[in-house]
């Protein structure tokens, strides 16, 4: 993070300047990783044990694209951290730390970068990660961040997009489009409850939205059952397709299979139509992977240990693609690709 002081700007300013403001919100955050060096020093110095490979993750997220420009900087600390480390989650990686670089505007005063260094300080303690450096600059807007996390896995023991085989099962965790509801309830206007739902559920998938939740105990211990893996940040039958395309394969999914929350059963209840936003509207940072059948008692085993629902949704089989059935084995039609950036 050191960095020669920039020129002042024109006009008062309620944040410190670029040292202090390390010194003050970002260097303890690296108290706990001593290749840091405090962060003092022009870059981190990181070791690896033998017999292990570093995984190395990297993401961006703008105000007003990622999330919104009012969103609370506890939000935006926890939300950017943790999809870096669904994706270590999604290789099956051990986290380590991260780099953050900041491009500040002038809303990010000293007490929004306090919520916001105490609420990242908080997330990584939940995923066992320091902050190793980065780097901090002005701009006029909007607020950028990105995170750059580092994990590391057991030599060749990544998890790949790239290994599902015919005959696989697809399983998922958790529950699937909580998230992309959340978000749709957030932008509904005027605000409140969308028909047929109730502020409970409301809350619960807004909730989901805001705090999503990295699955990197299950990610990990999926070493050497699964063959393929990819986290669900772009939707289902998207990253579902990545794995399908790298690994030459296609997958047939039951829709009836799918696990929904009760809040989410409730929206589609009210909106049939909703079923193209469960499927991809992504955000849900679940894990979609492929397993053999050998797997299929172990995962059981793990599922129940990690008290986390893990559910066999689908095959994999000869072919390309995604496609979602209904109970009879009828494809059904749906229009969504998942989330693009471009």
């Amino acid at each position: 993070m050191a960095k020669p002081p920039p020129r002042p700007s024109e006009g008062p300013s309620e944040r410190p300047g670029e040292f202090d403001l390390i010194a003050t919100y970002f260097a303890p955050l690296a108290a706990d990783a001593p290749g840091a060096l405090g962060l003092r020093d022009d870059a981190a110095v990181l070791a690896v044990e033998p017999g292990r490979e570093m995984v190395v993750t990297t993401d961006t997220t703008v105000a007003g694209v990622h999330f919104f420009i009012d969103a609370e900087p506890e939000e935006i600390a926890h939300k950017i951290l943790t999809v870096n480390v669904s994706d270590l989650a999604a290789m099956g990686a051990d986290p380590i730390g991260y780099v953050l670089s900041t491009a500040l505007s002038d809303a990010q005063d000293s007490a929004w970068l306090e919520r916001f260094s105490k609420r990242l300080h908080a997330t990584q303690r939940r995923y066992g990660l320091s902050l190793f450096g980065g780097d901090t600059v002005a701009t006029p807007g909007p607020l950028t961040l990105t995170i750059t996390a580092f994990g590391t896995v057991p030599a060749g023991r990544a998890i790949k997009r790239s290994g599902a085989k015919p005959g696989d099962t697809v399983y998922v965790s958790g529950t699937i489009g909580d998230s992309a509801l959340g978000l749709a309830a957030l932008k509904k206007s005027p605000p409140g409850p969308a028909s047929g739902l109730s502020v409970e559920h409301h809350q619960a998938l807004i909730a989901r939205y805001r705090e999503p939740q990295a699955r990197i105990d299950l990610g990990r211990r999926l070493r050497g059952l699964v063959h393929a893996m990819a986290d669900v940040s772009d939707g289902l039958v998207a990253d579902l397709g990545h794995i399908c395309e790298t690994s030459g394969v296609r997958a047939a999914i039951d829709a009836s299979c799918i696990p929904l929350s009760d809040a989410a059963q409730s929206a589609l209840r009210a909106d049939p139509a909703l079923l193209d936003t469960v499927l991809g509207g992504g955000d849900d940072y679940e894990l979609v992977f492929t397993a053999p059948g050998e797997s299929k008692a172990e995962i059981a085993r793990l599922a129940d240990t990690l008290d986390l629902a893990v559910t066999a949704i689908g095959t994999i089989g000869a072919g390309a693609g995604v496609a979602i059935c209904d109970a009879s084995g009828k494809e059904i039609n749906y229009k969504t690709t998942g989330y693009r950036h471009f």
